[in-house]
């Protein structure tokens, strides 16, 4: 009797240990790190095949306001990880907008798992390649003097880094290069301030995917130091002039690349502004159901979480 007493507390011990170490037992979740958040001017109709016909697209003219969220935190549920984040646009539900992720891509097994089940969220493994080449100062040109004392001559009289961000999606074995992010490093012209210290908060919307059928709402707190920095420069797969597929009824696959090249298309679009956010603590809040009345193709439950290779 007192070993199956011993091996039953051992037992729940271990269930205990377990859930401890996941990292994600109890919102709200914790990340801390650092980011950059840029805006750009999305056309409507490739945000429009992310989102959910339950909700009314914020638009103008023809564009609405979407982007990206690049990441890399230090400290969170699920430990180290980088973040990629692409924000198809802005919905509308009243009386609030909030915004819509087309993509979610993260280099770590647990976050992606997470992100699947309990946020709605369409994430996908993917491998962050980071590179940082130091760029020498060049001369000023005097004929841009006066100018670039507006910022707008066109030589640089400041070094900089340059860091270079490579996101390429796993699946399985495979991999599919997404987006190249290039973004320069200015800290020299204003020195080491870091811009004042914010609240902010991020209402989004999610949900409508194999792995969480509902649509969810979300929101997420952030404490940082923020300021304006110069758009990161991004490349990416549709620059080599590769087409989506039209077909009616397309397959899975095809579906697949319609999703990625719409992702880049997002990415490539134009950055109205860029906001670099440091000293980041970010809150995320358990998801709310807004509607569970989404039919969605059934899916093979037994092995759902994304492999790295």
């Amino acid at each position: 009797m007192f070993y199956h007493m011993w091996h039953r507390l051992h037992q729940s011990m271990d269930v205990e240990e377990k859930r401890v170490l996941s990292g994600y037992a109890k919102p709200p979740w914790i990340f801390k790190g650092s980011a950059l958040y840029q805006i750009h001017l999305v056309k409507a109709a490739t945000a429009r095949a992310f989102i959910p016909k339950e909700f009314r697209l914020v638009e103008a003219f023809g564009y609405t306001l979407g982007g990206f969220f690049l990441a890399s935190y230090d400290d969170s549920p699920a430990g180290v990880f980088d973040e990629l984040v692409v924000i198809a646009g802005i919905v509308w539900n009243p009386p609030t907008s909030c915004a819509w992720a087309a993509r979610v891509l993260v280099n770590s097994d647990e976050a992606c798992h997470h992100g699947r089940k309990e946020v709605g969220l369409p994430s996908q493994v993917a491998r962050f390649s980071k590179n940082i080449t130091a760029v020498p100062k060049r001369k000023r040109d005097r004929a841009f003097g006066f100018l670039d004392t507006f910022g707008l001559g066109t030589t640089m009289s400041h070094p900089h880094d340059l860091m270079e961000v490579k996101v390429s999606e796993v699946d399985g074995a495979d991999s599919e290069d997404i987006c190249n992010i290039q973004i320069r490093s200015d800290e020299t012209k204003v020195g080491n301030w870091m811009g004042p210290a914010i609240k902010m908060a991020l209402p989004s919307f999610s949900g409508n995917t194999k792995y969480n059928s509902n649509l969810l709402k979300y929101s997420c707190h952030l404490h940082c130091r923020v300021r304006p920095v110069r758009p990161a420069v991004v490349s990416g797969a549709l620059e080599d002039g590769t087409e989506i597929f039209s077909e009616q009824n397309p397959t899975s696959q095809e579906s697949l690349e319609n999703e990625r090249r719409l992702c880049v298309a997002v990415m490539l679009s134009k950055p109205i502004i860029a906001l670099q956010f440091k000293c980041l603590t970010m809150q995320v809040e358990a998801p709310v159901v807004k509607s569970k009345n989404i039919q969605l193709p059934s899916y093979k439950e037994e092995d759902d979480r994304p492999r790295t290779p």
